[in-house]
């Protein structure tokens, strides 16, 4: 059976609402975070980055692959899927084959950077953003780019840890001016910055970035909207939590070397089997376990020739 079509991306994003986007990063996160119903998700690329190749976020990732996984995470969500993009992953010759490539593979929405390359993390030291016009270029490049005007842009600035937040709000609205959808002004450090941010800039959709440990207030749902949020990425939650209970299940089986002490930290694994999809499989292996021997039969009542 084809799948339904996705939910309108713009559609979900309103004024006085909040969209919660939680962080996936593979397939199994992808399954679990759909199955659990959330109106959209988000593709982290710390995350993806670190599931798919083990490496920090730095710009080591290429544009082949994150793309990949844009299309194996698309392939699995019900529901929208926004996905990092890094700085385009160069140019705006880049830019531009990166937009494409991710609205192709199935992604809702592009999130695209300010930084100087390679990036890093934007809740990490050490981040320089290139000059505006590069970036509010980029943007216009983005936009031009895509198909459907439902494909969304996101566009993000990280020039408040090194610029300064008025440096982040004048590179907001240039980006809205160029046809950005959706702004991300990445790393505000008090609820007092982000206020400032929806006062000047909250007659566009604002993003905000929530990291547990991060330099970014982590708020209840009803006061980012009070302070002009409408959409909420969680990049970080599931994989911390993932981190946390590896850490534990790993460690009690090093140190008891059994799980016995485990069982109460797993989940069902029949559950688990059945998220995963095996369940189309045994009704699959059902429905078709005769079918060597009916194959067989009829072609012995076919005439020889």
């Amino acid at each position: 059976m084809a799948k339904l079509a996705k939910p309108n991306l713009k559609s979900l994003i309103k004024k006085g609402d909040l969209l919660i986007c939680p962080g996936v990063f593979d397939g199994i996160s992808t399954l679990i975070a759909n199955k659990t119903g959330f109106k959209a998700l988000y593709m982290t690329g710390f995350g993806t980055v670190g599931s798919h190749l083990g490496v920090p976020d730095a710009g080591l990732a290429s544009y082949r692959d994150m793309v990949e996984r844009v299309r194996v995470m698309s392939g699995l969500a019900d529901c929208p899927l926004i996905c990092d993009a890094d700085t385009g992953f160069g140019g705006l010759l880049n830019v531009e084959h990166t937009v494409k490539g991710y609205e192709a593979a199935g992604a809702s929405a592009i999130q695209l950077e300010d930084q100087e390359f390679p990036k890093k993390c934007g809740h990490t030291p050490g981040r320089k953003v290139i000059p505006i016009e590069q970036a509010v270029a980029k943007i216009k490049v983005a936009v031009a780019a895509r198909t459907s005007p439902d494909f969304l842009i996101i566009a993000r600035t990280d020039a408040r840890t090194d610029l300064g937040l008025e440096e982040a709000i004048r590179r907001g609205r240039a980006f809205a001016d160029a046809g950005a959808d959706i702004l991300f002004v990445e790393s505000p450090e008090s609820e007092e910055e982000m206020a400032e941010i929806g006062r000047r800039l909250g007659d566009m959709p604002l993003l905000v970035n929530v990291v547990e440990g991060g330099k970014t207030p982590v708020l209840s749902k009803q006061r980012y909207v009070e302070l002009g949020y409408q959409v909420a990425i969680f990049p970080a939650t599931a994989f911390l939590a993932m981190g946390k209970a590896l850490e534990h299940v790993y460690g009690q089986l090093k140190t008891n070397e059994d799980s016995l002490s485990c069982k109460d930290h797993v989940t069902d694994f029949k559950g688990f089997c059945i998220t995963m999809g095996f369940e189309h499989v045994w009704n699959f292996d059902k429905a078709h376990a005769d079918i060597e021997d009916e194959v067989r039969e009829s072609l012995k009542k076919r005439p020889r020739v």
